[in-house]
């Protein structure tokens, strides 16, 4: 079957989902702002790149500036300033934002005015006291006497004389700077700042009868820098730049197969660039979603799987794990690179509505990539793995099996002059699988633990009921088919050296 495909390269229409709704999305639309030609790179990591161009009046010689509506999370660290004919001499940050909390603790040892109002009459009286402490609660000197001002409900009013001079309404990065000139030119500030990520969400509609799956690709990305970005031109980049060196490890699906295809989209040095469709505003406290792929009917099929370790041995039958197969190949319909994010699945129940069935995450994944995502636990079906014998052999019943023989991968060979003692056994395995489904399935049965280094891998399967493949020196895999509403067992004997 051939997918219908609608990949959006420069994404789609525009999904906003405030924490406040959408009347929040429009009050930032329209609030004021200081911010100048804004250019927003986010990236995987709740890290962001903000480049903000203003035109400013620059006196001559050596001045202050101010920039009110930078991020409340910069990394002043990484701040580049750049205006013609001026060079920057210092920078503050200020974090300390006007809030009631931090009006009353910058009012230690100042004198405010406390209004009172009777709740009978809405009498309102007024007192001057002076502020001792906000540690736990606020203490104030009134006259002669300490009071602690309660929380109880009662209508008490704080009012001060003015705002502390170190307070800032919205933050704000200033630079002292000397000018060889006077006059109004850009004057441009970049600078990183955490706060600021995006992440990828997929939705797939598993069709199990027709073997395909829809597939509907989001982009989260959320904002909590304290800062509203207003029009800004926006880019996405996937990918996972390091930071001091560190570079976190991905979550990795059950059965991933890198892909070798380059996909159409823009790419900067490693990393795939994911540019929103003209400028948009990201309000703070915001969540925004974007659409950047919807693909119809793309080949896939159900896996049922269980991984064995060696010897062991199940007291009860284990539930088989169930997934979800595809390829992200330009030839089986997907056709893309898919971000690092969770895939949830959904299928239809007999009245036609989708239902959740589960989730798996991936890594960054390429073009042309076989994927194999695990959804939960089967229900119908089980394995039970267990020693049937195990017994000490001989070496001439070892050299017997010979012929068995299994070749490391690379086919080299070791001479060593001293060796442990060997001995030799062998293993009679026996799995058992049960299906109580009402047609036939088949279970990826995979025999791990085989490998205990490299004196250990001349070990050989002298009997298998089911021919076995050989994935690696430390797994085998077994396609085994269960009839319906059935039960199998198969045995498998190893002969090794531990």
């Amino acid at each position: 079957m051939r997918a219908t495909q609608r990949i959006r390269h420069g994404f789609g229409a525009l999904l906003v989902i405030g924490l406040t709704g959408m009347a929040a999305a429009q009050t930032a639309e329209t609030e004021p702002t200081a911010q100048g030609d804004l250019a927003v790179t986010i990236y995987n990591d709740d890290r962001a790149l903000v480049q903000d161009v203003r035109q400013l009046a620059i006196p001559n010689g050596r001045s202050r500036i101010e920039f009110p509506d930078v991020s409340a999370q910069i990394q002043p660290e990484t701040l580049s300033f750049n205006a013609d004919g001026a060079g920057i001499i210092e920078q503050n940050f200020d974090f300390d934002l006007l809030t009631p909390s931090k009006l009353m603790e910058k009012a230690i040892g100042q004198t405010v005015t406390l209004v009172h109002t009777n709740p009978a009459t809405g009498k309102e009286t007024r007192e001057r006291a002076t502020v001792l402490s906000t540690a736990g609660g606020v203490v104030v000197k009134i006259g002669d006497r300490i009071e602690v001002l309660r929380d109880d409900g009662l209508p008490t009013r704080v009012v001060f004389d003015g705002v502390p001079p170190n307070l800032r309404a919205r933050p704000t990065l200033s630079v002292a700077v000397d000018s060889e000139r006077g006059g109004t030119r850009p004057a441009s500030i970049r600078y990183l700042t955490s706060g600021l990520g995006w992440s990828a969400d997929y939705v797939a509609l598993y069709d199990e009868a027709k073997a395909t799956t829809d597939m509907q690709g989001w982009v989260t990305l959320t904002n909590g820098t304290g800062t509203t970005f207003h029009n800004a031109d926006t880019v996405l980049v996937a990918g996972s730049p390091s930071s001091n060196g560190y570079r976190g490890s991905p979550p990795s699906p059950r059965g991933f197969n890198p892909g070798t295809e380059t996909a159409g989209r823009e790419r900067l040095g490693d990393y795939y660039l994911y540019p929103l469709p003209g400028r948009t505003t990201i309000a703070n406290a915001q969540t925004k979603q974007v659409s950047f792929l919807d693909v119809q009917g793309v080949p896939a099929r159900k896996v049922y799987a269980r991984t064995v370790n060696w010897m062991a041995n199940d007291d009860a039958p284990v539930n088989a794990t169930t997934a979800v197969g595809f390829s992200t190949s330009r030839e089986q319909g997907l056709g893309d690179a898919l971000p690092a994010g969770t895939v949830r699945f959904y299928q239809r129940d007999a009245q036609g509505t989708p239902q959740f069935i589960g989730e798996s995450n991936i890594g960054h994944t390429p073009m042309g990539s076989a994927l194999t995502l695990v959804t939960g636990d089967a229900f119908d079906v089980f394995v039970q793995a267990e020693v049937v014998s195990r017994e000490k052999i001989t070496s001439d019943q070892w050299e017997a099996s010979g012929r068995y023989r299994v070749i490391a991968d690379d086919g080299s060979t070791r001479t060593v002059t001293a060796e442990r003692p060997v001995e030799y056994w062998r293993t009679t395995m026996r799995y058992t699988l049960t299906n109580a489904k009402p047609a036939p399935v088949t279970v990826e049965l995979t025999q791990a633990g085989l490998d205990r280094g490299w004196w250990s891998r001349d070990f050989r399967i002298t009997s298998e009921d089911v021919t076995g493949e050989q994935v690696n020196t430390d797994r085998r895999k077994y396609l085994v088919t269960v009839p319906a509403n059935g039960k199998r067992e198969v045995r498998v004997t190893y002969e090794t050296r531990y």
